[in-house]
């Protein structure tokens, strides 16, 4: 029996939100709907809902790690996309598996609260991506909020990316969505000053999980092949579609609707 070529696959380890609106849900609908295989490694266990989160349980390091080095010893894997760690000893474990993957493109989406405000990461887990995992990322996505958690002392968008790139991110797509504009403005920082601007009409509404599907999206597009410029613009026009045709499915906020093709 021949056999289609296969997708690319992309290495998801993130956390898991019972509700479906975030987590490896949101990741393994925006990377199948994209065309791709999603293999995920579960970091944490979440008591989650649209409104907000209640609990978090971090899996065990080691179990991350061997999860995740498992999959990478298997299958062709093509890029990673990294979302909840809960703490600076899983990031630890993960950073040592993917340190000897230099090859693969990583998107890090640097989770820290949920949208509801409740937060997700130990303190800890901050200089752990800043020392360890933004050295090994392609793309980071920061939204404004966590841009400055992570740049504390940087002032506007174009500062805070200098220092985060600064620390190892080869690019950064720092987010606008929960800035108070009229519409969302996403700028885009790479190397030799780089930079792209765009922007996006403001939705009615909050969405859960539109961080995760957009950070997966990229992911997808740079496992198909795209350079990071064209992948985060691809998976913004993506993800905003995702957002326009998104139910309210729960008490809370919307969630996007990754299921309504391409």
């Amino acid at each position: 029996m021949s056999q289609s070529p296969h997708p690319p696959v992309v290495l998801i380890i993130a956390g898991n939100d019972p509700s479906g609106g975030a987590g490896v849900t949101a990741d393994t609908q925006a990377v199948s709907a994209l065309g791709c295989h999603p293999a995920p490694v579960i970091t944490a266990l979440t008591v989650q809902d649209t409104l907000n989160a209640y609990r978090v349980e971090v899996s065990d390091p080691d179990l991350v790690a061997e999860q995740a080095a498992t999959v990478l010893d298997d299958l062709p894997v093509a890029a990673v996309k990294l979302g909840l760690l809960g703490n600076a000893e899983v990031g630890e474990a993960v950073a040592g598996v993917l340190e000897s993957h230099p090859e693969l493109p990583v998107v890090l989406d640097p989770v820290l609260v949920a949208a509801g405000g409740a937060r997700l990461a130990e303190e800890n887990l901050i200089d752990c991506l800043k020392q360890r995992l933004m050295p090994l990322s392609t793309v980071l996505t920061p939204n404004a909020s966590e841009a400055r958690s992570l740049a504390p002392n940087a002032r506007d968008p174009a500062a805070r990316a200098e220092y985060l790139r600064g620390l190892g991110s080869d690019w950064v797509l720092h987010k606008g969505a929960d800035e108070d504009t009229p519409d969302v403005d996403n700028f885009l920082f790479g190397p030799d000053g780089q930079r792209e601007d765009f922007r996006w009409e403001r939705l009615p509404g909050q969405y859960h999980g539109s961080g995760c599907t957009l950070a997966s999206a990229i992911a997808a597009r740079l496992a198909h092949g795209d350079d990071p410029p064209l992948a985060v613009q691809h998976a913004q026009h993506w993800t905003w579609l995702a957002l326009s045709r998104g139910w309210r499915l729960g008490k809370g906020q919307y969630i996007p609707n990754r299921l309504g093709g391409q």
